[in-house]
């Protein structure tokens, strides 16, 4: 049994836990949906089926898809079935953005994309048991439709106004770009995803972000068109921090869920941190922890905040939970080991590289001198300042002091080519040979 699956049984054996509704507006997972009383009473009652789609625009998913990945196993957990649906067709063309078309990707990236994101997806299901979960693909159902099908068959049920009220197509209408035909139509290919899983597997009920909102409906609308039935969708909400700023964003980079586009020392340096006002919130959307382990922790960060304990819970927690244990205590060695906490040349090399991959960081000749490399990572503003720091005692080149202001990068080179310069306790800087 998983560590989330132990903690979610725990809960159900408390009789104070609540149903899984209630669970889900706690833990801030619902911004909006259809029908919240018929939404309780369903996901209380016997296994439903239900699905969330991810396209692929990109080589991997990223924090925003980690809400719904979450989302996705919280609900299995309970009982229910999932569907981790890959769009191969829907990224083909994108949903619309809000200021210009997307750059449209060739049909071997797409594809190649697909099977990566599969891949991500599956490593938060279960694919066993009686409520095992299935990966489904829409290209499987849209490629061998025709042009004249798919309008006699499902264009028919929608209305262009009440298309152009939608939040996306509405936006893009009123910016210069205007949007295309394209883009315009990946409303209709979401509700026929949605209309083609409820007839095939019986799903009733749809997760996504709330600016997915028109997409989601654009799929309870047709089915009930066209089924007659009435089915779900919930909307998470966009996490942001307690500023206002987009979460997960960091001047433009993009927090994935690929280790080679950020790795697990970045990942974990990422939840570590954190801020105080935003890390209860955090906890209660990207772990399995309980509502006492959150409550504890919520004491910890008004009572002692200096210790970050709730901040090294969640990077603990949601690294190991992507990447592994035995990456997440890689990136917890290094992290002491560059401030001197740990042995810098027992860390693996790739591990040290995406360390340095975080800090101001130069190329630089073996014979280099350490003043100079002062000045160059800024650790120093000037040669005599450097010179002054050394003599104080306050400058180390791989958490060995440096006692001569004439030493070079030499031979103290790990792994042949990285360095950790540090000034004092806490400012750190890398160096890596040229080769």
């Amino acid at each position: 049994m998983s560590a989330a699956s132990e903690s979610l049984e725990s809960q159900r054996n408390d009789p104070s836990f609540p149903d899984l509704w209630s669970e889900l507006e706690w833990r801030g997972l619902v911004h909006v949906s259809t029908d919240p009383e018929a939404l309780a009473k369903l996901l209380a009652g016997p296994p439903i089926t239900y699905y969330c789609g991810f396209d692929p625009t990109a080589p991997s998913l990223h924090l925003g898809n980690l809400v719904q990945l979450m989302l996705l196993r919280r609900i299995q957990l309970a009982g229910h079935r999932p569907l981790g649906l890959v769009g191969g067709s829907t990224g083909l063309i994108g949903d619309p953005r809000p200021t210009a078309e997307r750059t449209l990707n060739t049909r071997e990236t797409v594809a190649e994309w697909v099977s990566r994101l599969e891949a991500q997806v599956s490593r938060f299901l279960s694919f066993e048991g009686e409520n095992a979960a299935r990966l489904v693909n829409n290209l499987d159902w849209t490629a061998p439709l025709s042009a004249i099908d798919f309008l006699r068959d499902v264009g028919k049920y929608f209305r262009v106004g009440t298309m152009l009220k939608k939040d996306a197509v509405a936006a893009r209408l009123n910016s210069d770009a205007g949007i295309s035909y394209t883009e315009f139509s990946y409303q209709i290919l979401q509700g026929m995803d949605f209309l083609e899983l409820y007839r095939s597997y019986e799903c009733v009920l749809q997760t996504g972000g709330s600016d997915q909102w028109g997409n989601l409906t654009s799929g309870t609308d047709l089915i009930h068109k066209a089924e007659g039935v009435s089915v779900h969708a919930i909307g998470t909400p966009l996490i942001t921090n307690s500023d206002g700023t987009k979460f997960g964003k960091s001047e433009g980079n993009a927090i994935w869920l690929d280790a080679e586009m950020c790795s697990p020392y970045r990942f974990y340096q990422f939840w570590l941190n954190t801020d105080d006002a935003d890390v209860i919130d955090r906890l209660k959307v990207f772990t399995f922890l309980t509502r006492s382990e959150i409550e504890a922790l919520a004491v910890a960060v008004s009572d002692a905040p200096f210790k970050r304990e709730a901040q090294r819970r969640l990077a603990w927690e949601v690294t190991t939970l992507v990447h592994g244990q035995a990456a997440t205590e890689a990136a917890i060695a290094a992290s002491a080991a560059l401030f001197g906490q740990g042995e810098l040349g027992e860390l693996p090399a790739e591990t040290l590289e995406a360390a340095l991959g975080e800090l101001t960081t130069v190329h630089a000749a073996t014979d280099a001198g350490v003043p100079q490399l002062l000045v160059e990572t800024g650790l120093t503003s000037s040669l005599s300042e450097a010179r002054r720091a050394i003599a104080q005692g306050g400058v180390y080149l791989n958490n060995a002091k440096v006692t001569d202001d004439t030493a070079v990068l030499g031979g103290s080179l790990l792994h042949g080519r990285f360095a950790v310069l540090r000034r004092g306790k806490k400012t750190l800087a890398g160096v890596i040979a040229a080769r």
